[in-house]
Protein backbone atom coordinates (compact mmCIF):
# COMPACT_ATOMS: atom_id res chain seq x y z
CA UNK A 1 0.00 0.00 0.00
CA UNK A 2 1.08 3.69 -0.15
CA UNK A 3 2.08 4.51 3.28
CA UNK A 4 2.39 8.61 2.25
CA UNK A 5 -1.13 8.65 1.18
CA UNK A 6 -2.35 6.83 4.98
CA UNK A 7 0.16 9.27 6.51
CA UNK A 8 -1.52 12.33 5.09
CA UNK A 9 -5.11 11.33 5.21
CA UNK A 10 -4.44 10.96 8.95
CA UNK A 11 -2.48 14.25 8.47
CA UNK A 12 -5.90 16.50 6.54
CA UNK A 13 -7.90 14.46 9.24
CA UNK A 14 -6.03 15.57 12.46
CA UNK A 15 -5.50 18.87 11.21
CA UNK A 16 -8.98 19.74 12.33
CA UNK A 17 -8.03 19.31 15.87
CA UNK A 18 -5.43 22.19 15.74
CA UNK A 19 -6.21 25.81 16.00
CA UNK A 20 -3.68 28.24 15.90
CA UNK A 21 -3.02 31.42 17.57
CA UNK A 22 -0.84 34.76 16.78
CA UNK A 23 -1.13 37.69 15.76
CA UNK A 24 -3.56 38.94 13.30
CA UNK A 25 -5.80 41.42 11.51
CA UNK A 26 -9.75 39.38 12.22
CA UNK A 27 -11.81 39.43 9.66
CA UNK A 28 -15.53 38.90 8.77
CA UNK A 29 -14.85 35.27 10.06
CA UNK A 30 -13.83 35.25 13.85
CA UNK A 31 -11.59 32.23 13.49
CA UNK A 32 -10.25 33.18 10.04
CA UNK A 33 -7.27 36.33 9.72
CA UNK A 34 -5.21 37.84 6.69
CA UNK A 35 -1.82 39.25 7.90
CA UNK A 36 0.04 41.81 5.06
CA UNK A 37 3.67 41.88 5.64
CA UNK A 38 5.28 44.46 5.73
CA UNK A 39 1.91 46.52 4.36
CA UNK A 40 -0.74 46.42 7.40
CA UNK A 41 -2.70 49.60 5.09
CA UNK A 42 -2.55 47.95 1.81
CA UNK A 43 -5.28 45.58 0.41
CA UNK A 44 -4.77 41.98 -0.29
CA UNK A 45 -3.79 41.45 -3.60
CA UNK A 46 -4.96 38.24 -5.15
CA UNK A 47 -3.21 38.15 -8.40
CA UNK A 48 -0.31 35.55 -7.54
CA UNK A 49 -2.16 33.21 -5.22
CA UNK A 50 -0.22 29.98 -3.75
CA UNK A 51 -2.18 27.60 -1.15
CA UNK A 52 -1.40 25.78 0.94
CA UNK A 53 -3.74 22.77 1.66
CA UNK A 54 -5.48 20.71 -0.93
CA UNK A 55 -8.97 22.42 0.41
CA UNK A 56 -7.66 25.49 -0.38
CA UNK A 57 -6.73 25.06 -4.29
CA UNK A 58 -10.03 23.71 -4.79
CA UNK A 59 -12.06 26.42 -3.27
CA UNK A 60 -10.22 28.31 -5.53
CA UNK A 61 -10.78 26.69 -8.16
CA UNK A 62 -14.30 26.62 -7.52
CA UNK A 63 -14.66 30.71 -7.07
CA UNK A 64 -13.05 30.91 -10.65
CA UNK A 65 -9.41 31.91 -9.19
CA UNK A 66 -7.50 28.77 -10.21
CA UNK A 67 -5.67 30.89 -13.26
CA UNK A 68 -4.02 33.20 -10.47
CA UNK A 69 -2.85 30.21 -8.73
CA UNK A 70 0.86 30.11 -9.17
CA UNK A 71 2.10 27.65 -6.41
CA UNK A 72 0.57 24.57 -4.60
CA UNK A 73 1.21 21.79 -2.21
CA UNK A 74 2.42 18.14 -4.06
CA UNK A 75 -0.99 16.60 -2.71
CA UNK A 76 -3.43 19.51 -4.64
CA UNK A 77 -4.70 16.80 -7.25
CA UNK A 78 -7.94 18.22 -8.05
CA UNK A 79 -9.17 19.74 -10.48
CA UNK A 80 -6.75 18.10 -12.41
CA UNK A 81 -5.38 21.53 -13.51
CA UNK A 82 -3.93 21.47 -10.20
CA UNK A 83 -1.19 19.26 -11.11
CA UNK A 84 -0.14 21.56 -13.41
CA UNK A 85 0.64 23.99 -11.11
CA UNK A 86 3.86 24.66 -9.44
CA UNK A 87 4.89 22.81 -6.60
CA UNK A 88 6.11 24.42 -3.47
CA UNK A 89 6.76 20.95 -0.88
CA UNK A 90 4.05 19.33 1.08
CA UNK A 91 1.24 19.78 3.62
CA UNK A 92 3.04 20.79 6.68
CA UNK A 93 6.57 21.69 5.35
CA UNK A 94 6.14 23.44 2.17
CA UNK A 95 9.58 24.74 0.68
CA UNK A 96 10.06 28.49 1.92
CA UNK A 97 12.55 29.28 -1.20
CA UNK A 98 10.28 27.84 -3.84
CA UNK A 99 7.53 30.16 -2.70
CA UNK A 100 9.79 33.14 -2.68
CA UNK A 101 10.88 32.36 -5.85
CA UNK A 102 7.29 32.51 -7.41
CA UNK A 103 6.65 35.90 -5.84
CA UNK A 104 3.14 35.21 -4.22
CA UNK A 105 1.29 38.27 -3.78
CA UNK A 106 -0.57 36.35 -1.16
CA UNK A 107 -0.24 32.79 0.26
CA UNK A 108 -3.73 31.00 1.99
CA UNK A 109 -2.67 28.69 4.30
CA UNK A 110 -4.64 26.86 7.31
CA UNK A 111 -4.72 27.25 11.09
CA UNK A 112 -2.36 24.42 11.54
CA UNK A 113 0.78 26.03 9.17
CA UNK A 114 1.74 27.64 12.75
CA UNK A 115 5.60 27.47 11.36
CA UNK A 116 4.94 28.60 8.34
CA UNK A 117 3.03 31.54 9.53
CA UNK A 118 5.93 32.56 11.63
CA UNK A 119 8.70 32.05 8.39
CA UNK A 120 6.50 34.06 6.40
CA UNK A 121 5.96 37.01 8.64
CA UNK A 122 10.10 36.85 8.66
CA UNK A 123 10.41 37.03 5.25
CA UNK A 124 7.76 39.57 4.32
CA UNK A 125 5.07 36.96 3.06
CA UNK A 126 1.66 38.48 3.14
CA UNK A 127 -0.91 35.19 4.50
CA UNK A 128 -4.32 34.62 4.54
CA UNK A 129 -5.22 31.87 7.32
CA UNK A 130 -8.00 30.25 7.19
CA UNK A 131 -9.82 27.37 9.38
CA UNK A 132 -11.85 24.41 7.80
CA UNK A 133 -12.51 22.45 11.12
CA UNK A 134 -16.43 22.62 11.09
CA UNK A 135 -18.64 22.90 8.08
CA UNK A 136 -19.50 26.83 9.04
CA UNK A 137 -15.90 27.42 8.76
CA UNK A 138 -15.42 25.73 5.52
CA UNK A 139 -18.34 28.15 4.15
CA UNK A 140 -17.19 31.06 6.00
CA UNK A 141 -13.51 30.67 4.26
CA UNK A 142 -15.50 30.31 1.06
CA UNK A 143 -16.61 33.91 1.64
CA UNK A 144 -13.28 35.44 3.53
CA UNK A 145 -11.32 34.36 0.18
CA UNK A 146 -14.14 35.59 -2.21
CA UNK A 147 -14.24 39.23 -0.05
CA UNK A 148 -10.59 39.26 -0.34
CA UNK A 149 -10.23 38.08 -3.88
CA UNK A 150 -13.10 40.61 -5.43
CA UNK A 151 -15.47 37.63 -6.44
CA UNK A 152 -17.90 38.03 -3.16
CA UNK A 153 -21.10 37.64 -5.17
CA UNK A 154 -19.44 33.96 -6.76
CA UNK A 155 -18.34 33.20 -3.17
CA UNK A 156 -21.90 34.03 -1.69
CA UNK A 157 -23.39 32.31 -4.99
CA UNK A 158 -21.29 29.00 -3.51
CA UNK A 159 -22.23 28.93 -0.14
CA UNK A 160 -25.49 29.48 -1.05
CA UNK A 161 -26.14 26.59 -3.71
CA UNK A 162 -24.14 24.15 -0.99
CA UNK A 163 -26.37 25.59 2.29
CA UNK A 164 -29.42 24.74 -0.32
CA UNK A 165 -28.19 20.80 -0.16
CA UNK A 166 -27.51 20.74 3.66
CA UNK A 167 -31.06 21.98 4.46
CA UNK A 168 -32.35 19.35 2.13
CA UNK A 169 -30.73 16.80 4.14
CA UNK A 170 -31.76 18.57 7.14
CA UNK A 171 -35.49 18.59 5.66
CA UNK A 172 -35.73 14.98 4.77
CA UNK A 173 -33.89 13.44 7.86
CA UNK A 174 -36.29 15.52 10.70
CA UNK A 175 -37.89 13.44 12.62
CA UNK A 176 -36.87 10.17 11.20
CA UNK A 177 -35.10 7.26 13.94
CA UNK A 178 -31.43 8.26 13.87
CA UNK A 179 -28.91 5.26 13.65
CA UNK A 180 -25.67 4.79 15.93
CA UNK A 181 -22.99 5.62 13.84
CA UNK A 182 -19.44 4.72 13.84
CA UNK A 183 -17.21 6.17 11.29
CA UNK A 184 -13.37 4.73 10.81
CA UNK A 185 -11.35 7.97 9.33
CA UNK A 186 -7.81 6.46 9.29
CA UNK A 187 -6.30 2.91 10.07
CA UNK A 188 -3.10 1.10 8.32
CA UNK A 189 -5.03 -0.90 5.96
CA UNK A 190 -1.93 -3.15 4.96
CA UNK A 191 -2.22 -4.68 8.57
CA UNK A 192 -4.57 -6.95 7.41
CA UNK A 193 -6.61 -6.59 10.58
CA UNK A 194 -8.96 -4.53 12.15
CA UNK A 195 -6.62 -2.46 14.80
CA UNK A 196 -5.79 0.65 16.45
CA UNK A 197 -8.74 2.29 14.40
CA UNK A 198 -9.05 5.92 14.97
CA UNK A 199 -12.43 6.69 15.02
CA UNK A 200 -14.81 10.10 14.66
CA UNK A 201 -15.17 11.06 18.53
CA UNK A 202 -17.72 13.51 19.87
CA UNK A 203 -15.59 16.77 19.21
CA UNK A 204 -14.77 17.27 15.69
CA UNK A 205 -15.36 17.69 11.79
CA UNK A 206 -16.97 13.99 11.44
CA UNK A 207 -19.05 14.20 14.34
CA UNK A 208 -20.78 17.35 12.66
CA UNK A 209 -21.14 15.48 9.81
CA UNK A 210 -23.30 12.93 11.51
CA UNK A 211 -25.52 14.88 13.12
CA UNK A 212 -25.94 16.64 9.94
CA UNK A 213 -26.84 13.27 8.30
CA UNK A 214 -29.77 12.34 10.71
CA UNK A 215 -27.73 9.73 12.86
CA UNK A 216 -25.90 10.01 16.47
CA UNK A 217 -22.39 9.09 17.06
CA UNK A 218 -21.97 5.82 18.70
CA UNK A 219 -19.13 6.67 20.53
CA UNK A 220 -19.24 7.80 24.15
CA UNK A 221 -16.82 7.94 25.12
CA UNK A 222 -13.79 10.91 26.12
CA UNK A 223 -14.16 13.90 24.25
CA UNK A 224 -10.86 13.42 22.14
CA UNK A 225 -12.03 14.04 18.55
CA UNK A 226 -10.12 11.24 17.31
CA UNK A 227 -9.54 8.31 19.69
CA UNK A 228 -8.31 4.97 18.87
CA UNK A 229 -10.51 1.95 19.16
CA UNK A 230 -9.70 -1.69 19.14
CA UNK A 231 -12.13 -4.98 18.36
CA UNK A 232 -12.86 -5.65 21.27
CA UNK A 233 -13.81 -1.58 21.58
CA UNK A 234 -15.84 -1.49 18.15
CA UNK A 235 -17.80 -4.25 19.84
CA UNK A 236 -18.69 -2.83 22.64
CA UNK A 237 -19.96 0.13 20.87
CA UNK A 238 -21.80 -1.79 18.44
CA UNK A 239 -22.90 0.89 15.71
CA UNK A 240 -25.78 0.57 13.65
CA UNK A 241 -24.23 1.48 10.52
CA UNK A 242 -20.42 1.52 10.14
CA UNK A 243 -18.78 3.99 8.06
CA UNK A 244 -14.85 3.31 6.67
CA UNK A 245 -13.06 6.16 5.18
CA UNK A 246 -10.48 5.14 3.04
CA UNK A 247 -9.17 7.49 0.70
CA UNK A 248 -7.63 6.62 -2.39
CA UNK A 249 -8.44 3.23 -2.26
CA UNK A 250 -8.48 2.96 -5.98
CA UNK A 251 -4.67 3.82 -5.71
CA UNK A 252 -3.97 1.45 -2.52
CA UNK A 253 -3.44 -2.58 -3.38
CA UNK A 254 -6.71 -3.48 -1.77
CA UNK A 255 -10.19 -2.89 -2.93
CA UNK A 256 -13.30 -2.18 -1.51
CA UNK A 257 -14.07 -5.88 -1.09
CA UNK A 258 -10.81 -6.66 0.84
CA UNK A 259 -11.85 -3.88 3.30
CA UNK A 260 -15.56 -5.74 3.67
CA UNK A 261 -13.82 -8.95 4.16
CA UNK A 262 -11.80 -7.38 6.96
CA UNK A 263 -15.31 -5.97 8.81
CA UNK A 264 -16.77 -9.39 8.22
CA UNK A 265 -14.24 -10.71 10.89
CA UNK A 266 -16.55 -9.01 13.42
CA UNK A 267 -19.89 -10.98 12.78
CA UNK A 268 -21.20 -10.41 16.19
CA UNK A 269 -21.68 -6.46 15.13
CA UNK A 270 -25.13 -5.28 14.28
CA UNK A 271 -23.73 -3.81 11.58
CA UNK A 272 -22.44 -6.42 9.84
CA UNK A 273 -25.01 -8.80 10.28
CA UNK A 274 -27.06 -6.30 8.65
CA UNK A 275 -24.79 -5.15 5.82
CA UNK A 276 -24.37 -1.86 6.97
CA UNK A 277 -20.92 -1.44 6.89
CA UNK A 278 -19.87 1.22 3.58
CA UNK A 279 -16.38 2.09 2.47
CA UNK A 280 -15.91 5.60 1.45
CA UNK A 281 -12.87 5.46 -1.21
CA UNK A 282 -13.09 8.84 -2.33
CA UNK A 283 -10.06 10.33 -2.06
CA UNK A 284 -11.47 14.13 -1.22
CA UNK A 285 -13.34 12.29 1.98
CA UNK A 286 -10.94 13.93 4.23
CA UNK A 287 -10.52 17.04 2.56
CA UNK A 288 -12.70 19.39 3.99
CA UNK A 289 -13.54 21.58 0.72
CA UNK A 290 -16.47 22.60 -1.38
CA UNK A 291 -16.80 18.42 -2.04
CA UNK A 292 -17.50 17.62 1.86
CA UNK A 293 -21.10 18.44 0.21
CA UNK A 294 -20.73 14.88 -1.55
CA UNK A 295 -19.96 12.97 1.85
CA UNK A 296 -22.41 14.62 3.48
CA UNK A 297 -25.33 13.51 1.07
CA UNK A 298 -23.40 9.59 0.85
CA UNK A 299 -23.68 9.67 4.90
CA UNK A 300 -27.23 10.69 4.36
CA UNK A 301 -28.05 7.74 2.04
CA UNK A 302 -26.46 5.18 3.93
CA UNK A 303 -28.15 6.54 7.49
CA UNK A 304 -31.49 6.27 6.16
CA UNK A 305 -31.35 4.31 2.49
CA UNK A 306 -35.45 3.70 2.44
CA UNK A 307 -36.17 8.24 1.80
CA UNK A 308 -36.62 8.77 -1.50
CA UNK A 309 -33.44 11.20 -2.38
CA UNK A 310 -34.21 11.86 -5.74
CA UNK A 311 -37.32 14.23 -5.08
Amino acid sequence: MDVGKFVLALVIIFSFAFAYWGKSLTTNSSSSAIELANAPNKPPNCKRIISLAPSITETLFALDLGSNLVGVTTYCDYPPKAKEINKVGGYFYPNNEAILTLKPSITMILSVHTAFKLRANELGISTLMLDNQSVSEILNSMELIGNTCEVAKKAKELVSKLQARIDKIKLKVAGLPKPRILISVGRNMGSGSLTDIYIAGKDGFFNEMISLSGGVNAFGGSTSKYPIASEEGILKINPDVIIDIVPDLAELSITEVDVLKQWSALKHLKAVKEGRVHIFGDNFAAKPGPRFILILEKLAKAFHPKVNWDS
